[in-house]
């Protein structure tokens, strides 16, 4: 073998059998060795780097594997950046290849030489190195891997050209020479049992339980309920820990933060104790205030432990492990008051939503889009969503049932990383349903784009359903609502508008199928359509973009940014028809 069909080879031994990339002159020998792979390893052509740096990403949260992606040197390895970056910031696996000019050229700056070890220290910060001799290639690959999986990290491989194409050499016994091996079991899940006893005395003395779960907490779904169920607790969600718990049960307040419901804003401001499972939540904001809470803790990571409340105790472990050893500690809860107060906030909740999904809009409120989808999920779809205002509405509205899958860019929040997370989630899993959850803005960024690789390989699906739903509202919608609320300055045309254009028939332009929807009373009919088509669908909802995204408390900051916006909103009536209905919707229902 050369190295480039080495490499392959090796990748392969870990267990990774799929990778996103797209090809170039700096991997010319690893383009021909994946070729001569292709019964092995299974190759994904973008249309651009970073959607396969976001492939390599969705790929590692939705099957709990290593990511694999890799490009050319130059301006390729550049667009990875953004898509590694969401991986380091949700901490999953990916290793990423890069190609380099050849190694007796560096330093001259030669046509696309870019110093990608510096370019690459902050992303790939755990391990990233420049292979020089053939000697190097294994233990590069076998530590990028192992260290990947280990730290739950991105890795990076750089090869230069030259090297890809000289014969593979095993490291001779030797002074100086590495001699690595494949396999990860991973770290030790069970916390010490002083460390349970000590939780379980804080979580027994609490009255008023509440429980945050995130995506540490996805493996760990009848763990959670059981102890929910023994302390009486309520579970919120953070949004990457969307479906770690389902929404069906009575004491699952939902989604926190600025996306969150109220009984989840409730839920934390009214608790006595906290029990954090398996989440980097980033906004402290809408967590108890310091002391007014006990806290107990749960990561894999020791170094998020305490970093967002000051907790009393902090246990480093696995989810479904440490929840396991912990439940015989606890008692069960027999005063039902907090339990049922929780419970009614949340059955509140929910009809609020439907109000506000009901109320009218100029011409499609984007609510009722979300709210007729719910009830329609496949009992195993796998749902994505992009940043933007649409996140809103995929954080509130979609009720998660046992057995789905869902994520986005949690901690990057980057814009466009919808629809590749769609298609790393249908080719992992080409059985089961997908349906990315779009705004324009992320539609017209990365969406068309990616569009043409789902036209490029559908056929290959034993179900071929994977849709598209683009909030067509032709305005950057979620910056335009935060410089409302958080500056108090009204939508900035000139930066906020953007084109309107036709999704659905750019779906047909491509061989896909495309459905358009401006009615309220069509919104079902054109999912069950869509649901039930023979090829992938973009899904084009024409919705008004002033309906406000309500966050689950206002401040008196937000009320007064609100009043002093109105003196430069061009589109004032419009903002204040919408805001007063959504406001009222659930006080008074019906009457919008």
């Amino acid at each position: 073998m050369n190295i480039s069909e080495f490499v392959w080879h090796r990748l392969s031994e870990w267990g990774l059998k799929r990778v996103y990339g797209y090809p170039g002159d700096g991997v010319g020998g690893l383009d021909v060795a994946l070729d001569k792979a292709k019964d092995f390893m299974e190759y994904v052509q973008v249309r651009h780097e970073e959607m396969a740096a976001f492939m390599a990403s969705a790929h590692a949260k939705f099957t709990g594997q290593v990511g694999l992606c890799y490009a050319t040197s130059g301006p390729g390895a550049i667009h990875l950046l953004n898509g590694l970056y969401d991986a380091k910031m949700d901490h999953v696996p990916v290793v990423a290849l890069v190609g380099q000019q050849a190694r007796s050229c560096l330093g001259s700056n030669y046509q696309q030489e870019v110093d990608l070890e510096n370019l690459f220290k902050d992303v790939a910060g755990d391990f990233v190195h420049l292979a020089s001799v053939p000697e190097q290639v294994r233990h590069l690959i076998d530590r990028a891997v192992r260290i990947a999986y280990a730290k739950r990290a991105v890795t990076c491989v750089i090869l230069p050209n030259d090297l890809q194409l000289l014969p593979y050499k095993e490291p001779p016994v030797g002074h100086g020479m590495i001699h690595t091996g494949v396999g990860y079991v991973g770290p030790a899940k069970m916390p010490e049992e002083a460390v349970l006893r000590r939780a379980a005395d804080v979580l027994n003395q609490g009255k008023k339980v509440a429980m945050l779960v995130g995506a540490g907490a996805l493996q760990a779904t009848d763990e959670v309920i059981a102890v929910a169920e023994r302390l009486g607790a309520g579970v919120a969600k953070a949004l990457l820990g969307k479906a770690a718990v389902p929404d069906d049960l009575p004491f699952v307040t939902g989604s926190i933060g600025f996306l969150g419901t109220k009984p989840s804003w409730d839920l934390m401001k009214g608790c006595d104790t906290l029990l954090m499972i398996g989440s980097a939540f980033p906004y402290s904001e809408f967590l108890p205030n310091p002391g007014a809470a006990r806290g107990v803790q749960i990561d894999i990571e020791g170094g998020r432990l305490s970093l967002r409340y000051p907790m009393e105790v902090n246990i480093v472990g696995d989810s479904a492990t440490s929840l396991r050893a912990l439940l015989p500690m606890l008692d069960q809860k027999t005063d039902t008051a907090w339990r049922r107060q929780i419970e009614k906030g949340i059955k509140s909740w929910w009809k609020t939503l439907e109000d506000r999904a009901m109320q009218s809009a100029e011409p499609l409120n984007p609510q009722r889009v979300f709210w007729e989808l719910s009830p329609r999920l496949p009992d195993d779809a796998i749902v994505t969503a992009d940043s933007g205002s649409v996140a809103n509405w995929y954080a509130r509205d979609l009720k998660m049932r046992r057995g789905m899958k869902a994520s986005l860019s949690g901690g990057l929040a980057s814009l466009g990383a919808g629809t590749p997370y769609a298609l790393a989630g249908k080719m992992a899993f080409p059985d089961r349903t997908v349906i990315a959850c779009m705004g324009d803005g992320a539609m017209q960024m990365n969406g068309l784009n990616v569009m043409i690789t789902i036209g490029k390989y559908w056929q290959q699906w034993s179900n071929p359903r994977l849709i598209v739903l683009v909030l067509n509202n032709r305005d950057l919608n979620q910056v335009t609502w935060e410089e409302r609320i958080l500056i108090g300055a009204g939508k900035t045309e000139s930066t906020q508008s953007i084109p309107d254009f036709p999704y659905h028939k750019y779906a047909e332009l491509i061989g896909l199928k495309g459905i358009f929807v401006d009615d309220p009373e069509k919104v079902g009919a054109a999912w069950d359509e869509a649901l039930s088509a023979d090829r992938p669908t973009i899904l084009e909802a024409y919705t008004d973009p002033n309906v406000p995204p309500l966050p689950p408390h206002i401040t008196m900051k937000d009320a007064e940014n609100f009043m002093f916006m109105m003196r430069d909103e061009p589109e004032l009536g419009s903002v204040l028809k919408n805001s007063a209905k959504e406001l009222l919707a659930g006080v008074l229902p019906g009457k919008g």
